[in-house]
């Protein structure tokens, strides 16, 4: 029986089966991590195992340790909030929300991140996949890594900054400078 899964859907009873790939297991439930097919296997040593495969077709998902590029929708005091647009340098079909809490902007000094000092809405971020989903499909982000951050932002002017420092960018047109958390770039990121 070949059914299509959607993410996060509870596929059966942690007794019925065992969790192989494209699931996890949570409270005796064994759930689909990705959008596919479902597959059941029966294994020798009794309990079938349930794995849900990706077709070609379908969407990428975020999967947790992926790099992926987002745009800043909003802040407050607490996190940004971002819509993932690439996973590595695929582009999804579909938006999925995200979240950078204020500990996970930098790895050092947590306790002295501004979300203001650091992202603006607009911006484009280089983020990493620290857990998935919920059922609102909010993914947990983290920018700590000296490679994450904002790789492009725009000035008040609507000029493209230009990073001077791993915590500032300045308008090449005023020379007003803003603080941003930084992305060190790799060139395979940079999404034109």
């Amino acid at each position: 029986s070949v059914s299509p899964r959607v993410l996060g859907e509870r596929l059966c009873s942690a007794e019925e089966a065992t969790a192989g790939s494209g699931t996890y297991t949570r409270h005796g439930f064994i759930f689909s991590s990705l959008a596919g097919c479902l597959e059941k296997r029966s294994e020798d040593s009794g309990l079938p195992v349930v794995s849900v495969v990706r077709d070609a077709e379908s969407q990428l998902l975020p999967d947790v340790g992926a790099v992926v590029t987002c745009k800043v929708c909003s802040i407050n005091s607490r996190f940004a909030k971002v819509h993932i647009l690439y996973v590595g340098s695929t582009p999804l079909k579909s938006t999925f929300r995200g979240t950078i809490r204020r500990e996970d902007i930098r790895a050092t000094e947590k306790d002295k991140v501004e979300v203001y000092k650091s992202f603006r809405p607009g911006d484009i971020v280089l983020a990493k996949v620290i857990s998935l989903g919920d059922a609102q499909s909010n993914y947990l982000l983290s920018t700590a890594e000296n490679e994450l951050g904002v790789v492009v932002a725009r000035s008040e002017a609507g000029v493209q900054m230009v990073p001077i420092s791993w915590c500032e960018m300045q308008c090449p047109r005023t020379h007003t400078k803003d603080f941003r958390k930084v992305a060190r770039v790799q060139p395979q990121f940079l999404q034109t």
